[in-house]
């Protein structure tokens, strides 16, 4: 099982883990408590492979990935 977060606190609302994730793991969502910008939510983690290339490519460091 693998359990895939997001600092919403650093998250910019880029969308690069987006683009970047080839099973689309993430969303980007309206948040109540954070009005400003989108943040990315994972919305498919079960379908996460483990590649890491959200964590290797968000700038803000807000993603961590690890297998339970």
């Amino acid at each position: 099982m693998v359990k895939v977060k997001v600092d919403c606190t650093k998250c910019d609302g880029d969308g690069i883990c987006v683009d970047v994730c080839p099973v689309d793991v993430f969303e980007l969502q309206d948040l109540p408590e954070y009005p400003d910008t989108q943040k990315s939510v994972p919305v498919r983690e079960e379908e996460c492979i483990l590649c890491m290339a959200c964590m290797a490519s968000c700038p803000t460091e807000a993603i961590t990935v690890e297998e339970e």
